[in-house]
């Protein structure tokens, strides 16, 4: 799957992004069937991670920051 998120030319939503960035909250959320395996894949292509598999009550959750200054969440249902 491939997301594709507009230019942050429009200053109120630069705004917007930084914000969200600095204040660890994803931008948007994944739901995948395994955390573990696509933390160790997405580690193993690059990817850089802010939080590690991590589980929350009846979740598990992982966050890293794709290349455009955005956190990006990815869960599964346990």
């Amino acid at each position: 799957m491939e997301l594709v998120l507009e230019p942050n030319s429009f200053p109120p939503a630069k705004v917007y992004q930084q914000a969200l960035f600095e204040a660890g909250i994803p931008l948007t959320a994944f739901h995948v069937d395994n955390v573990d395996e696509e933390y160790k894949r997405l580690i193993n292509l690059g990817a850089s991670f802010t939080i590690p598999p991590t589980e929350m009550g009846t979740t598990k959750i992982a966050v890293f920051s794709d290349t455009c200054g955005n956190n990006i969440q990815i869960f599964q249902m346990l």
